[in-house]
């Protein structure tokens, strides 16, 4: 679960909508404070229980090297809508709402995605299906495959519990007491309880699922001509960093530790994460025809 380190939008951000063909989706949206936004834009999608308010710490100074940032509730996740149809909810189906929203988003331009944890297993279907021309593609704290370790644990606890007990069993007992045993503030604990309960239960179970049996899709990647980007926090307790870091030679991609930061680094070491995003964002737009 990451939390977010404050709540207030910044100056430059603001919530709004985006309408697709496939459906409406909530954004917070990033613009330069100064200046105008004259280099290709990015999309930004959290992990299965975050949302776009996961990247509030760094999107004012993404913005400010001159781009337009959304980060982006995906189907079913907080301000989002999703249907009681489990489909809606595969990594397969969600990596298609993604190539619609950065097409819409991108407006005929490439388009940087990150995705972080889970979503870099969804964003990585919008990037192999190759409808989509992306600028580049960071994977931030994910992996190559199904989840592992502590956070495989929880989320094969989390699978099991939850069309039995629903959404307030796991809030109650598991989530509020991890939270307040590290001492989260009683205002972000209380934006996290609304996320929580904001969410679609079916969409919960279907995407946990996913995260469980992922399989690896490396090679495919490696098909992709994309600059691509492996960023994680060197204490990661999702996939381990080993991991990631071996994941990032198969991909032949560049590969970014941040210091003292764990699964979360957007929220943990906001501007490490950003900087990285946009030196990289920037060299990938210098290798590539404007």
């Amino acid at each position: 679960m990451s939390t977010p380190r404050f709540l207030t939008l910044p100056p430059g951000v603001r919530s709004r909508q985006v309408d697709t063909t496939v459906g409406a989706f909530a954004v917070l949206e990033a613009l330069p404070i100064s200046g105008i936004a004259e280099r290709w834009p990015a999309l930004l999608v959290p992990g299965l229980t975050g949302s776009k308010e996961d990247f509030i710490a760094i999107l004012q100074t993404l913005a400010q090297s001159g781009r337009r940032v959304i980060a982006v509730d995906m189907r079913g996740q907080f301000e989002t809508d999703g249907p009681e149809d489990a489909g809606a909810y595969t990594c397969a189906a969600l990596g298609n709402d993604i190539d619609v929203l950065a097409q819409t988003i991108g407006g005929g331009e490439p388009l940087h995605l990150v995705g972080h944890s889970f979503g870099g297993l969804v964003t990585r279907e919008a990037v192999i299906d190759g409808l989509t021309k992306f600028a580049s593609y960071t994977l931030m704290s994910s992996g190559p495959a199904a989840i592992v370790g502590v956070r495989e644990r929880a989320a094969r606890t989390m699978l099991a519990e939850l069309p039995e007990f629903g959404l307030d069993h796991i809030w109650h007992d598991r989530m509020e007491p991890e939270a307040l045993a590290t001492g989260v503030p009683d205002d972000i604990i209380a934006f996290l309880r609304k996320r929580m309960f904001a969410n679609s239960p079916t969409g919960m179970i279907t995407m946990t699922g996913e995260v469980l049996s992922a399989p690896d899709r490396c090679d495919e990647l490696t098909q992709v001509e994309v600059p691509t980007l492996v960023l994680y926090g060197e204490h990661d307790d999702g996939w381990p960093p080993r991991t990631q870091s071996e994941m990032a030679d198969r991909l032949n991609a560049e590969c970014v530790v941040v210091p003292g930061a764990a699964h979360s680094p957007a929220v943990e070491a906001p501007e490490t994460t950003a900087a990285a995003l946009t030196r990289f964002w920037n060299a990938a737009e210098t290798r590539q025809p404007v």
